[in-house]
């Protein structure tokens, strides 16, 4: 059986007397597309962010390949190196390329020479569709666009596993399904991915597993079937009941 890549273990997050992420526990294995759901104010960002090490968790762990990374002294940037994020707002560069967007991480901290950044970047570029937008700069293109661009730039960096943090709700509707078919492929293709998301579509039909977080706690977890076909938690039923009709 494959090693598990990601342990979070007793995970939880206060800010101030604001507890945000209550005893968070589960496993991330290679393959995985894991779908987080929940309402807003949930936790679910929070919980991401701690993962990728941009908010120190309050207590627990989170093991990645058995090594607490949640401990001092850890090199957050090899870590994140592994474990790539995609954000809500693109957090692009303005001030560069689409090309140099997808080189900089490369060179910086992959410490790449040029050429190779180069080519890699235009393969990942190419795999989102943004080839032809190569030396365009993020103002000069759509949101869904620039969406496509974080993915390639977070895929440059070959991670084991992915994070993407609501990557559509920043978008207008017409643009979602451009990003959310990018991510299906990546799925399919056997991508490791960790998701919050809103799109319960992309939830239900792509997941290998679903959690539904409710109030800072993992409400109920297990394989889309399960937690969309038979829920067992009236707080699960109430959520999902909002989009059956969707």
């Amino acid at each position: 059986m494959a090693e598990t890549i990601l342990e979070v273990r007793h995970l939880s997050k206060a800010f101030g007397a604001n507890v945000v992420l209550r005893d968070i526990d589960f496993n991330v294995s290679p393959g995985d597309v894991t779908s987080i759901i929940g309402a807003s104010g949930s936790g679910k960002s929070t919980l991401l962010r701690c993962i990728n090490l941009l908010e120190r968790p309050t207590s627990g762990e989170i093991l990645y390949h058995g090594k607490n990374v949640a401990a001092r002294g850890v090199n957050e940037a090899a870590y994140r190196a592994r474990v790539g994020m995609v954000f809500q707002s693109f957090n692009l560069f303005n001030n560069m390329t689409v090309l140099e967007n997808c080189m900089v991480g490369q060179v910086k901290v992959l410490k790449k020479n040029k050429t190779d950044a180069h080519e890699a970047a235009v393969r990942y570029l190419s795999h989102v569709g943004m080839a032809p937008y190569i030396n365009a700069r993020p103002r000069q293109i759509s949101g869904g666009q620039k969406q496509r661009v974080a993915i390639a730039r977070a895929l440059a960096m070959e991670p084991e596993l992915l994070l993407f943090d609501e990557p559509t709700s920043a978008l207008d509707p017409e643009m979602v399904g451009e990003v959310l078919s990018v991510m299906q492929d990546l799925a399919t293709g056997g991508m490791t991915m960790l998701v919050v998301t809103h799109e319960m579509a992309f939830a239900r039909d792509v997941s290998s597993h679903v959690v539904y977080m409710n109030s800072g706690v993992i409400c109920e977890e297990g394989t889309p079937a399960e937690v969309f076909g038979n829920p067992q938690r009236q707080e699960t039923r109430d959520f999902l009941s909002r989009f059956r009709n969707n």
